[in-house]
């Protein structure tokens, strides 16, 4: 079995194991709202595969093909790099509620979006 084909999936694992621990012991309930988490990531990810598909066909960026599973979408986007744009910004939200649940959201500064002041 190669592993390289692994290399890129393996940081997304790893990624998602440094910031999963936060949901569950600084409570940042990022997962009970999963209406807010699919509302933040799907605006961002069409324009982000349009821009990679446009790269890729434009020989901007390349993907080592040893490092990636080698499953492909349409425009010869790697599964690999939709999974990218879907597991970052999800630890990202993971890492902001998590801090604004240890600062506490009373002020107004750490308000997110769709709540009510």
């Amino acid at each position: 079995m190669d592993f390289g084909r692994w290399s890129y999936v393996a940081v997304l694992v790893f990624v998602i194991l440094g910031s999963t621990w936060l949901e569950v012991f600084l409570r940042s309930r990022v997962l009970r709202r999963p209406k807010r988490l699919l509302l933040t990531i799907a605006p961002v990810l069409l324009p982000f595969l349009l821009w990679d598909a446009y790269a890729i066909s434009q020989g901007h960026w390349y993907f080592t093909e040893s490092r990636i599973l080698g499953v492909y979408l349409p425009a010869g986007i790697p599964l690999d790099e939709l999974l990218f744009f879907i597991v970052i910004p999800f630890a990202a939200i993971l890492t902001l509620e998590a801090v604004r649940s240890v600062k506490g959201t009373t002020s107004p500064r750490w308000r997110a979006g769709d709540e009510v002041s």
